[in-house]
């Protein structure tokens, strides 16, 4: 191919790429001025957060229970920097917020939602405390708490899964689901940001699970690898759009135990006690102590 065809091939290309009819929906028009969210920082937080919460175990290795409230001081500062940081960005990248409010009222939304978070941590740390016990007590290969929080791929998600489910609760836009998507890809655990969990919640082995964004999970509640929490295809409106936002994920109930690579799907409710086998569907309710297993 001459030089000259390869200009024309390579304009032709980009007119094609830059044309509007191919961008609509996949084309973000920044404002100047405007900060764009970075996945580099959200890790940061991430990391930031997992040190404050578990001190001692990440973080700086020095710190001791004479200058802990000094240390834990120094984090929350940067921490919340940072979350005033990619709050503000999250905001600014959503066109609802984009059109309705400037500059000044969303880097003082930011400030007060970056606050807000904050004073949530300690009940975010109260709630993991009780996932690192039940992780603990149900698997007699672990020998110590730091052995889960150290170890365990389900700890690093519901730390992230619990800390973006606050802020999803707040109204932050798109942060919350940068957030549990990153810990997607470090444990293979995916959960939604919107999903309600309850205390006491551990995934065994962890690869695989998915949890919807409507899911609610009880208390004392145990899965295994490759289970799915799922939903059904859902109904569209009268234009043929889907019709997002309405309940469409399981709800599973206090003390249930779900075992490896089974599947349930749309909003049915598995009763207090139940247990669900490997390797099955379930697509109906099941009542308080049933057990269903694939024979």
């Amino acid at each position: 191919m001459s030089i000259q065809n390869t200009i024309l091939l390579l304009t032709e290309t980009v007119e094609k790429l830059s044309d509007p009819q191919t961008l609509k929906g996949l084309f973000h028009q920044h404002r100047e001025g405007y900060p764009l969210p970075s996945s580099t920082v959200l890790e940061e937080i991430v990391q930031l957060s997992r040190a404050i919460l578990f001190p001692g175990f990440f973080g700086k290795s020095q710190v001791n229970i004479q200058t802990i409230q000094y240390q834990i001081g120094v984090e929350v500062e940067k921490l919340s920097y940072l979350l005033k940081e990619q709050i503000l960005a999250g905001l600014c990248f959503s066109e609802d917020y984009e059109t309705k409010s400037g500059m000044v009222d969303l880097k003082k939304q930011a400030r007060e939602l970056a606050s807000e978070m904050i004073s949530r941590l300690p009940k975010v740390r109260s709630v993991l405390a009780t996932d690192v016990e039940a992780a603990y007590n149900g698997d007699p290969a672990a020998k110590s708490y730091a052995e889960i929080l150290l170890c365990y791929p389900v700890l690093k998600a519901l730390t992230s899964y619990r800390l973006a489910h606050e802020l999803f609760l707040m109204g932050v836009p798109l942060i919350p689901r940068m957030m549990t998507e990153m810990a997607h890809s470090e444990t293979g655990i995916d959960i939604h940001p919107g999903a309600t969990i309850g205390s006491h919640f551990t995934i065994d082995h962890g690869t695989g699970v998915v949890i919807g964004e409507t899911c609610v999970i009880g208390n004392h509640v145990k899965l295994y690898q490759g289970v799915t929490l799922g939903a059904k295809s859902f109904p569209l409106d009268e234009q043929g759009n889907p019709i997002k936002g309405i309940p469409r994920h399981p709800i599973i109930e206090d003390d249930v135990i779900v075992y490896a690579n089974a599947t349930l799907l749309g909003r049915i409710t598995i009763g207090r006690g139940a247990t669900v086998g490997a390797n099955t569907w379930i697509l109906e309710d099941m009542p308080p102590e049933a057990k269903v297993f694939k024979k």
